[in-house]
Order: C-alpha cells, then sequence, then structure tokens
C-alpha cells in the first residue's frame, strides 16, 4: 500500500517551491524610492548570458517599480536575516521605507545602483528586465539578465555554496513564517560505484 495521498493542486506548487528564498529589490527613480520584498519562487533559466526567473504578483508595488524602470536586484538572505525577510514579506512598501523600517541596511549595486544587502546575507545580483516579459502582463513571471553579481567569500567559493555553519546557509520558506535552513551536504556516488 502506498504511503502517497493526492495533493490538492492549489498546493501543487509547495512541492517544488522551498528553493532559497530572495528578497527582490528594486529602486524607483522617478519618486527617488526605494523597494524590498520577499519572495519563494526564482530560479536560473539560462547560462550564457546569465538569465533568471523571478515571480512577482502583478498587483505588487514591487512589478510596479521594476517594469517601470527595468532593473531590480536580488539578494540570498542567510540564516541570520530570517526576521527581515519574513518581515518585508508581509508588509507592502507603497507607504513607507521597508529599508528604514526594519534598519536593513544598504549597499549600493555598482552597475545599476540598485539597493542590495549585505549584512546577514550570502549573495546579490543587479539584472536588467527583459522587456519582453513585461510586455505580456498577464504572467506573474519576470525574466532578468544577471549585469553584476557579489557573494560572501565564505558561502560562495569556486563557483558553488558551501554551508559550512549555522551562519551560512539559505533559507527556504515552507509558509507562514516558517523557514528551513540549507542542510548538511551529500555526496552522490560515481555511477561505477
Amino acid at each position: 500500500m502506498s504511503r502517497f495521498r493526492p495533493v490538492e493542486l492549489h498546493h501543487a506548487s509547495r512541492l517544488l517551491n522551498h528553493g532559497p528564498t530572495i528578497l527582490i529589490t528594486s529602486f524607483d527613480v522617478e519618486s527617488k524610492r526605494r523597494n524590498v520584498m520577499a519572495a519563494a519562487w526564482s530560479m536560473p533559466v539560462e547560462f550564457e548570458p546569465p538569465r533568471i526567473a523571478i515571480v512577482v504578483d502583478k498587483s505588487a508595488w514591487s512589478r510596479e517599480i521594476i517594469e517601470r524602470n527595468g532593473t531590480f536586484g536580488i539578494v540570498v538572505p542567510g540564516v541570520a536575516a530570517a526576521s527581515w525577510t519574513y518581515a518585508v514579506g508581509s508588509v507592502s512598501g507603497r507607504e513607507e521605507d521597508k529599508f528604514n523600517a526594519y534598519g536593513i541596511p544598504v549597499v549600493k549595486g555598482p552597475v545599476l545602483g540598485l539597493p542590495v544587502i549585505e549584512e546577514k546575507c550570502l549573495a546579490w545580483m543587479e539584472c536588467r528586465l527583459l522587456p519582453a516579459t513585461a510586455a505580456a502582463g498577464q504572467y506573474d513571471t519576470l525574466f532578468g539578465e544577471v549585469v553584476s553579481a557579489a557573494a560572501d567569500e565564505q558561502a560562495f567559493v569556486a563557483g558553488r555554496w558551501h554551508f559550512d555553519d549555522d551562519k551560512r546557509n539559505t533559507l527556504h520558506h515552507l509558509g507562514a513564517g516558517t523557514f528551513v535552513a540549507s542542510g548538511k551536504q551529500v555526496r552522490a556516488n560515481t555511477p561505477s560505484e
């Protein structure tokens, strides 16, 4: 007898969405306002040039800023940033600057000047929105090309994540403010073993 049970289809995405939670940053040139939001859905989609996909609801203020300015930042928070991550994912930035409200220090990205976060975080990227995705407008998925990136030198070594202590682990959102941290590394056997 199988231990598997049917999953309601509106929960099916949760079977896959426990990848690293990210923070999406944006800056509105027109109003000179910045914003940050948490997102559970992101993924790389191309190697060269590096391109990624993020999901931002069409009604979100971040979405408006990203589409108007054609840029966005991605920050990979570490375990120490769990409270920030939950907080910025729980409220809108339309009324107040969430960086100020939660005391989140900002670094200016070197290429696009986007707000990025290094304290308590493991990596960041600045991205240009691929215009065709914004023009589609009917989907929540946006695609961007990475134009600059940086990572904690102890967490990302020689092109790979190294989760070696409790502070240098990525967060993975399970819902309702609950996260798990990336865990121990598992080494696969070679096919001949």
